[in-house]
C-alpha cells in the first residue's frame, strides 16, 4: 500500500510538471505561429531595426499611411528605460531595508515593519498609476520648471519611480528571507574570528545569500517589464526613441494591449504585431534570465 501511494504521488507530481511544461510550450508555439504570419506582412528587419512605431494602418490602400510603421526599437528602449528607473529606486531601498530587518531590527520592530512594508505589494497597480499621474508627474514637472528644463506631464521618470515603489516589497521581502536563511553557524564563525557585524554582513551573509538576492532582483525586473497600468497612466502612449527620462514614452506591454483593444481585423498586420511584440518581450526576459544565471554562477560561494 505504501509503495502504491508513493507511485501515485510521483505520477501526480510528474503530471503537474508536464502540464506546466506543455502550457509554456503551447504559449510559445501560439506566439511563434502568429509572429510568423506577421512577418509575412512586415519585413523582419523593418520590425527589428525600425526606429518608428506607428501601427495605425489605414482602412483603404489609397489612404495616407496605409502601410504603417512597425519598428520595435522605441518600445524596447522605453520598456528598458522605465524598468531601469524602477530598479534604481527599488534595489537600494529593498536591499538596505532587508539588511536592517534581517540583521539589526529588534523582533518587535521587525514584526511591525515587515508586514507594513508588504502591504504595498497588495495595492492594485491602478492605485500606483493614480499616484504617479496625480502626484509624481506634476511634482517632476514643477521641479523641472524651477530648474529651468522641460519635463513632460507624462514621463518615464514618474512611471519608473511609481513602479519602483510597487516592486520594493518584492525585493525587500525576498532578500530578507534569503538573508535570514543563512545558517547561524556562519555568523558565529565570523564573530569568532573577530569580525564586526558589518564585516559579517558584507563578507559572509551577502555572498551566501547572493543567489537568492539575484533571483529576487530578476523577479522584480520581470515584474517591472510586464507592468502596464502604471505606464498607461503616467508615461503615456507616445512611442519615442529617447533615453530622456523626463519625456513621455511607452512600453511593449502597453502597445500589446492597445493593439488588441477594440474591433480589429485579426489578419491585419496591426493586430498580428501584438504577437511579434510578445515574442520580443519573451526574448528580452530570456536574456535577463541568462545574464542573472551567469552572475549567480560567477559569484556563488558554496558553504559546507
Amino acid at each position: 500500500m505504501r509503495l502504491l501511494t508513493h507511485k501515485m504521488a510521483l505520477a501526480l507530481m510528474f503530471t503537474a510538471s508536464a502540464i506546466a511544461v506543455f502550457v509554456t510550450v503551447g504559449i510559445f508555439a501560439s506566439l511563434l505561429f502568429e509572429t510568423f504570419r506577421f512577418f509575412q506582412k512586415v519585413p523582419f528587419f523593418d520590425f527589428l531595426f525600425g526606429l518608428t512605431w506607428s501601427p495605425q494602418t489605414a482602412l483603404r490602400e489609397d489612404q495616407v499611411g496605409a502601410s504603417g510603421a512597425f519598428g520595435v526599437a522605441p518600445l524596447i528602449l522605453g520598456t528598458l528605460l522605465i524598468s531601469f528607473i524602477a530598479m534604481v529606486v527599488a534595489t537600494p531601498l529593498g536591499l538596505f531595508s532587508a539588511i536592517y530587518l534581517s540583521e539589526y531590527a529588534a523582533p518587535k520592530v521587525r514584526d511591525t515593519i515587515k508586514p507594513t512594508l508588504e502591504i504595498l505589494a497588495g495595492i492594485p497597480t491602478v492605485v500606483y498609476g493614480f499616484f504617479a499621474a496625480i502626484l509624481l508627474a506634476p511634482l517632476f514637472r514643477d521641479m523641472g520648471e524651477i530648474g529651468g528644463f522641460y519635463v513632460s506631464s507624462e514621463s518615464a521618470m514618474a512611471a519608473g519611480v511609481a513602479m519602483g515603489i510597487m516592486i520594493l516589497p518584492l525585493v525587500s521581502s525576498l532578500t530578507d528571507d534569503c538573508m535570514t536563511a543563512v545558517p547561524l553557524a556562519l555568523r558565529e564563525a565570523s564573530y569568532g574570528l573577530g569580525a564586526t557585524q558589518a564585516e559579517t554582513i558584507q563578507k559572509v551573509i551577502l555572498p551566501a545569500a547572493l543567489p537568492g538576492i539575484a533571483g529576487s532582483l530578476l523577479l522584480a525586473t520581470s515584474r517591472a517589464i510586464g507592468e502596464t497600468m502604471i505606464v498607461v497612466m503616467a508615461a503615456g502612449l507616445a512611442a519615442k526613441l529617447t533615453v530622456n527620462p523626463f519625456e513621455a514614452v511607452t512600453t511593449v506591454t502597453v502597445q500589446i494591449v492597445t493593439l488588441l483593444t477594440g474591433d480589429q481585423e485579426f489578419d491585419s498586420a496591426k493586430t498580428l504585431a501584438a504577437f511579434a511584440l510578445g515574442i520580443s518581450l519573451f526574448l528580452v526576459t530570456l536574456v535577463l534570465n541568462v545574464i542573472a544565471l551567469k552572475i549567480v554562477r560567477a559569484y556563488r560561494e558554496k558553504y559546507d
